[in-house]
């Protein structure tokens, strides 16, 4: 039999380094190579040479060297990889629609393009005008040129809809790993407790809620503290603001990658807080259920779908600190939205039901070719 073929493109690369999108590549390559498919991923690489082609776990990467760096380098990295893709046959995955307008190639060749369109970039605080009508317009060129589309979130599809027809749209959402346990001793390194803190995991922009999750707890003086993962630039101006108002009880940890410390940190915190409030179902909340974490959220349709009956929901800074005031100190509140996390979770996100839609979907687009 004729081996099914997917070529992925729009991430950086795998194995994962970078973020959700890459995670969830990992495993879709992983599973999909197991199930007998023949898998290739365009991976970013910032030197100078020649294309060239590698084989990971199975997977075949092709590498395309990019000197530039930051979004310029990411345009011409998803340009190249494009063209050069060309050349194949099968499924196409494109993830992300930030340079969609490229994918009028693909239409023009005859190939089968699925597109995954990620979030509502262009509605980002972070992005100036010049950014936000750029990803205006390519969210627009991927509903037109994508042979479908997958939405990760109820709302993204509502969104997407207004587009195209709803039958051009596939919901399906980001997965994750269960953490049932976790190496305690992991917290000793950051002088932590079990219990004794609150996690936030995320890039410190102004849609993240991050200044009003610091306010909020670096309102009172407090005998637990408050983890921030994610990296801080001192000549960023948002940066600023967010390290001069955070107390003494604000532990920032830096960009911590190592899968068994985040695991732990999730599993051992007393509540993990999520301020996003823009995307769709958003990795690091998903992992949060996974972990079993009792959750402290920015109150919008896109964290009541994913969290549910697992979360409570702050929409300003007093209200975040009331929150977490119950927090730290309700054990029974605590037990129950714990408990609902997993439930939570086990029955919408865990991986293999994710990518077992993913690869019925990419079937059903095979036996088109």
């Amino acid at each position: 039999m004729k081996k099914k073929k997917l070529i992925i493109l729009g991430i950086r690369g795998v194995p994962a380094n970078h973020g959700g999108f890459e995670t969830f590549a990992e495993y879709l390559c992983k599973n999909l190579i197991n199930r007998g498919w023949d898998v290739t991923v365009y991976c970013q690489k910032g030197t100078h040479g020649d294309i060239y082609e590698s084989d990971w776990q199975g997977v075949k990467r092709i590498h395309i060297p990019v000197m530039n760096t930051g979004p310029l380098g990411t345009i011409i990295f998803d340009l190249k990889s494009v063209i050069h893709s060309l050349k194949h046959d099968g499924v196409f995955l494109t993830l992300g629609y930030n340079t969609a307008i490229f994918n009028l190639f693909y239409r023009v060749a005859g190939k089968v393009n699925i597109i995954n369109m990620d979030g509502i970039e262009w509605k980002r605080k972070k992005w100036g005008l010049i950014a936000k009508t750029w990803f205006w317009l390519n969210e627009h060129f991927g509903c037109w040129f994508g042979n479908h589309l997958i939405a990760d979130h109820p709302n993204i599809e509502n969104h997407l809809a207004t587009r195209v027809s709803r039958k051009k749209i596939t919901m399906i959402p980001y997965g994750g790993l269960a953490i049932n346990h976790a190496n305690e001793t992991i917290l000793s390194q950051y002088q932590l407790k079990v219990d004794g803190y609150g996690l936030v995991i995320a890039r410190a922009e102004p849609e993240n809620s991050i200044l009003e999750i610091i306010r909020a707890f670096s309102s009172k003086k407090r005998k637990e503290k408050l983890v921030v993962l994610g990296r801080f630039d001192k000549e960023n101006v948002y940066h600023q603001q967010v390290l001069a108002s955070s107390s003494e009880d604000v532990i920032f940890l830096g960009a911590i990658y190592e899968p068994e410390s985040v695991a732990a940190l999730r599993f051992y915190s007393r509540f993990y807080v999520h301020g996003h409030q823009v995307g769709g179902t958003n990795p690091s909340l998903v992992e949060a259920l996974g972990a079993g974490c009792a959750v402290l959220a920015h109150d919008n349709p896109f964290n009541r779908w994913v969290a549910g009956d697992a979360a409570l929901y702050f929409d300003c800074v007093s209200n975040a600190e009331k929150l977490m005031d119950k927090l730290f100190i309700d054990d029974q509140l605590q037990a129950r939205l714990k408990k609902e996390a997993g439930v939570n979770f086990n029955q919408r996100f865990q991986w293999k039901y994710i990518l077992s839609k993913y690869e019925s979907l990419l079937i059903n687009f095979s036996s088109d070719i």
